[in-house]
């Protein structure tokens, strides 16, 4: 399979070379080789002729991706260290795998096939699936896939997974993640990770806060910055119309006309303030759930435990109420919520979408297996998924009526001490529809 590549603008689109322009180390390395701005740029050769990025030039595309694609699921230095071991950060290198007859492709060292299941049953769709093969030899291509396949790995079969487990796991699978014969590779891995050089999160952030969205076939909902990129004007109407989000909005500056941002901690991380969270559950619940009993204090609640109201989520948590996608597919195909559309991951970085088909897993999980469910039983599988409710636990939170007529007497903050006070039901735990495996594990 071969692609010949010679300079960056032959492997990347024109507003991926502008936000490479943009990190300045990058820019000074280019400039400082001859390299003039709106001119073709040379990709960098081995003495052997293979195509590589330089260490500045990768770390600046693992920032990239992750800050518009996994902001606050993953570590870029995580990608550049595993870039390092796997491939030495070459474009084009090429591994056949003679167990799982696999051909490893690119930086990240990806199997086309694994690409094509990320795109499928993950939804990870920044990039057409036709030519998938040639395409994973583009840096940014491949680096966003192996960023997909990391953050699959770090929540595989309904379980968090430490860093060990993960990057072990990359290497040989998910049933060599604990074998001898990972356990090198993941020592290399942190030799190589604490040699990087630390990362520069406020300077990419900053340049990134002005970024347009990649030309993708669904946008990269991860980089966008304002309430409006995200929701549809219907929705930012009924929300200004909310008598506590039009003060809290006012008074930080906002006057209804033009862009409005999202709140961002020190990282520069898109969240909720629960003025705002509640205002998103009363809309969803007005609108789809007004008979069902569902209280907008358990939405917001869950929105605490599952994302800490990031809006893109936590870890391998997705969106603001930690459903992911092969969740919220299943839910819009098979049980028929389909007041909002989800065709892809990046949908479920809009806050209402996410919180629709949250609400609508706790409304699914009231009537699971037919009964009328409790209260903590619904809380429990909102978690940890309805097949691991343990029935001998309690969250002292007593009802013997069912979920869609009792009334919630517990508040956010009452039901977050009560969830976190079961290991089992810990901020780290969330439900997900498990979905098939990559064909290599």
């Amino acid at each position: 399979m071969s692609v010949s590549y010679k300079y960056w603008d032959d492997c990347v689109d024109p507003e991926e070379m502008r936000l490479l322009w943009k990190d300045a180390d990058v820019c000074k390395e280019w400039l400082d080789a001859g390299e003039k701005k709106g001119k073709k740029v040379l990709l960098s050769r081995d003495p052997e002729g293979q195509l590589y990025l330089t260490q500045t030039e990768m770390r600046a595309v693992a920032e990239i991706v992750v800050h518009l694609h996994f902001n606050s699921q993953l570590a870029s230095d995580m990608i550049c260290a595993l870039a390092e071991i796997v491939s030495d950060r070459q474009l084009q290198a090429e591994h056949y795998d003679r167990k799982t007859k696999q051909t490893r492709i690119g930086i990240m060292q990806i199997a086309p096939e694994n690409a094509e299941w990320l795109v499928r049953e993950m939804g990870y769709r920044n990039y057409e699936m036709e030519g998938i093969s040639t395409l994973l030899f583009r840096p940014f291509v491949n680096i966003y896939f192996g960023a997909a396949y990391l953050k699959w790995l770090s929540y595989c079969d309904g379980k968090e997974r430490t860093e060990e487990f993960v990057i072990r796991a990359y290497k040989g699978g998910i049933k060599k993640a604990t074998h001898k014969s990972t356990a090198d590779f993941f020592h290399r891995y942190l030799s190589i990770k604490q040699s990087l050089l630390p990362r520069r999160e406020e300077e990419i952030s900053d340049a990134l806060h002005t970024a347009r969205p990649i030309s993708v076939t669904s946008g990269s909902g991860e980089g966008w910055t304002y309430w409006d990129s995200r929701v549809s004007s219907e929705d930012m109407e009924e929300l200004w119309r909310h008598p506590d989000v039009l003060k809290e909005w006012t008074r930080s500056g906002e006057r209804g006309i033009g862009r409005m941002r999202f709140s961002h901690d020190s990282e520069k991380r898109p969240y909720l303030s629960r003025v705002e969270v509640k205002a998103v559950a009363e809309l969803i619940i007005s609108r789809y759930f007004s008979k069902r009993g569902i209280k907008l204090t358990a939405l917001a609640a869950l929105a605490e435990v599952c994302s800490m109201r990031f809006v893109n989520g936590v870890r391998a948590r997705t969106g603001l109420m930690g459903i992911d996608y092969p969740t919220a597919a299943w839910l819009y195909k098979d049980v028929g919520c389909r007041a909002y559309k989800v065709m892809s991951v990046d949908d479920l970085y809009n806050p209402l979408v996410s919180m629709y088909f949250g609400a609508s897993y706790v409304a699914w999980l009231s009537q699971y297996e037919g009964r009328e469910r409790s209260y903590q039983f619904i809380v429990q599988a909102y978690l940890c998924g309805p097949e691991n409710v343990r029935r001998q636990a309690h969250f002292g939170i007593t009802s013997s009526r069912p979920y869609t007529t009792m009334k919630i007497q517990k508040g956010p903050r009452e039901l977050l001490r009560a969830m976190k006070h079961r290991n089992h039901l810990s901020v780290s735990s969330c439900t997900s529809i498990t979905a098939k495996k990559p064909l290599s594990q």
